[in-house]
C-alpha cells in the first residue's frame, strides 16, 4: 500500500473543497454564512497548492480530474463535479497566486449558476484577473528563463519561512514536522526542475538575521540544482533535497552561546558542535515519514574523501552521493555568507577552498561540475566589467565560468542606462574593440548601486 504523496493530498483537498463549496452555493444564497466558511476553506486549500507553484490546472479528461497534470481520487465525490464542468463546456481552469476571496466566490456562484454551455464555449466569468477556464490545449513546454522571478522570489520566501517552522518543530518535539518539509520541497524540486538558473540565483539574497534558515534553504536548493545536473529527477530529487534542508538539524540541540559565538571556538567548544552531525542523524532517524537518506547525510556531511572531518575517528571507504553534493553546497553557501563572526568570500576564493589538498577532500569531478552550474560569478550577481561599465550576470557559460553572459546595467560614468544591453563576454571577448567588453573585474555590492538585481533578470 502506497502514501499519496503531500502535492497529491493537497490536490484531493482541493477538490473536496471546491465540490462542497459549489453543493453550498447552489443550495444557499451568496450571502449566507455557510456559503462564506466554504469559500474560505476553499481558499486554504488553494493557498496550500500555491506554495508549490505560482499557478494550479485543474482538469477534467475524459471521466478523471487531474490536478496539475497528476489524476486525483477523492472517490464518487467528483462524478457530479464532473457532470457540470463538462455541462458549462469547461475543461481547464486555471487558479493564479494572489487569486481573492471576492473571485473564488464569484467563480463558484457563476459555475453554480449555469445551465448548459451555448456552442460548446466555456462560459466568460466576470472580470476575474487570476482564474480562467477553457478548454484544454496541448501547448509545448517551454523553459522560462529567468522571466517569473517574482513568483520564484515568494517561494523562496514561504521556503525559508518553512525552515524556521521546521527547525522550531525539531527544537520543542524533538523531530521536524516531515510532512511540512516534503510539501516545500516538492515545490523547489519542481521549481529547480523548471527553472533552475532562477532560483539558484536567488540563493544569492543576503539574510543575516536569517542565516541559519536561509542557510538550510540555500543548501537544499544547491544540492538539488548539482542533483538534477547528474540527470536525477522525480522522487530521488526530492529526497536529496529533503536531505540537504535537513543536514543540519542536529543544531537544535547545541546551545546557543556556542552556536552564535562571534569568536573562534575553544576546543571544548568544538567538540561539543561537532556532535550536531551524530544529533541530527539520531533526530532524523526517529522522525516518522522521514526517509532513509536524511540521517545519513547528516551524519555525513562533514566526513572528507581523504578521511578528515568528523564525526572523529569515522571513515568511509566512501560517500553518499547526497552526502557529497550536499558537502560542497554547505562550505559554498557557509563561506559566501556574511555573519556575524565571518566576513563572506568571493566565489573565485570559495571554489579554491574546494580544490584544497589536491582534491583529497571533495571529488573534484563534482567541484568542476558545481563551478560550471554556478559561475565564478553566479547569475544574479552585480560586476563590475574590464570598461568600467557595472552590469548583473545573466547566465553563467560553462566552457569558461569566468566569462559569462551580463545584462549591462549603468555605463562607464555610473550613470543608469536606459535600455540594459546584453553582452556575452566569451563572445566577445576576442574583439579588438575597446569600447566592448571581454570580462568581469569584480563582483559589487548592490546597495552602493541600489539596485536589485535579480529585478533585473
Amino acid at each position: 500500500m502506497t502514501t499519496a504523496t503531500p502535492r497529491a493530498q493537497l490536490g484531493e483537498e482541493l477538490l473536496r473543497r471546491l465540490v462542497a463549496t459549489l453543493r453550498a452555493a447552489q443550495l444557499y444564497s451568496q450571502d449566507h454564512p455557510i456559503v462564506a466558511r466554504n469559500v474560505e476553506a476553499l481558499s486554504v486549500a488553494v493557498e496550500q497548492l500555491h506554495l508549490l507553484q505560482p499557478t494550479i490546472v485543474i482538469g477534467v479528461i475524459g471521466d478523471e480530474m487531474v490536478v496539475d497534470d497528476r489524476p486525483v481520487s477523492t472517490g464518487d465525490a467528483l462524478g457530479g463535479l464532473i457532470r457540470r464542468l463538462k455541462d458549462i463546456a469547461v475543461e481547464r481552469i486555471a487558479i493564479d497566486r494572489d487569486v481573492t476571496l471576492a473571485e473564488l466566490a464569484s467563480f463558484v456562484k457563476t459555475v453554480g449558476s449555469l445551465e448548459r454551455s451555448v456552442g460548446g464555449q466555456p462560459p466568460s466569468l466576470p472580470d476575474l484577473e487570476h482564474i480562467r477556464v477553457g478548454r484544454i490545449t496541448v501547448r509545448k513546454r517551454v523553459e522560462t528563463g529567468t522571466a517569473d522571478i517574482a513568483a520564484l522570489k515568494r517561494l523562496y520566501k514561504e521556503a525559508v519561512t518553512v525552515a524556521e517552522a521546521i527547525w522550531e518543530s525539531a527544537k520543542i518535539e524533538s523531530h521536524p514536522d516531515a510532512a511540512m518539509a516534503l510539501t516545500m520541497i516538492e515545490g523547489l524540486a519542481h521549481a529547480v526542475s523548471q527553472n533552475r538558473t532562477s532560483l539558484l540565483a536567488l540563493t544569492t539574497l543576503k539574510n543575516y538575521d536569517n542565516y541559519t534558515f536561509t542557510h538550510m534553504v540555500n543548501v537544499s536548493i544547491l544540492t538539488m540544482g548539482q542533483a538534477r545536473g547528474l540527470s536525477v529527477d522525480g522522487p530521488m530529487l526530492r529526497e536529496i533535497g529533503l536531505a540537504a534542508l535537513m543536514h543540519d538539524i542536529g543544531k537544535v540541540k547545541t546551545p546557543l552561546e556556542i552556536l552564535n559565538k562571534p569568536d573562534r571556538l575553544t576546543d571544548g567548544e568544538m567538540t561539543i558542535m561537532k556532535r550536531h552531525v551524530v544529533d541530527g542523524a539520531e533526530i532524523l532517524r526517529g522522525t516518522p515519514d522521514m526517509p532513509t537518506l536524511a540521517p545519513v547525510v547528516a551524519f555525513e556531511h562533514h566526513l572528507r574523501l581523504d578521511g578528515t572531518g568528523y564525526p572523529d575517528k569515522v571513515r568511509r571507504p566512501s560517500l553518499n552521493i547526497a552526502t557529497m553534493l550536499c558537502s560542497i553546497a554547505d562550505v559554498y553557501d557557509a563561506m559566501r555568507s556574511q555573519r556575524k563572526y565571518q566576513a563572506s568570500f568571493p566565489t573565485d576564493r570559495i571554489l579554491e577552498v574546494l580544490k584544497r589538498a589536491d582534491g583529497q577532500q571533495f571529488d573534484q569531478h563534482l567541484v568542476r561540475r558545481f563551478a560550471q552550474l554556478v559561475g565564478i560569478y553566479p547569475v544574479g550577481n552585480l560586476v563590475r566589467l574590464d570598461t568600467g561599465e557595472v552590469a548583473v550576470v545573466t547566465a553563467v557559460y560553462a566552457p569558461d565560468p569566468r566569462r559569462p553572459q551580463v545584462r549591462i546595467v549603468f555605463d562607464r560614468d555610473g550613470a543608469p542606462l536606459e535600455i540594459p544591453r546584453d553582452v556575452q563576454l566569451w563572445a566577445d571577448g576576442e574583439t579588438d574593440d575597446p569600447a566592448r567588453p571581454k570580462s568581469v573585474v569584480a563582483p559589487l555590492d548592490p546597495a552602493s548601486y541600489a539596485i536589485d538585481p535579480l529585478s533585473v533578470l
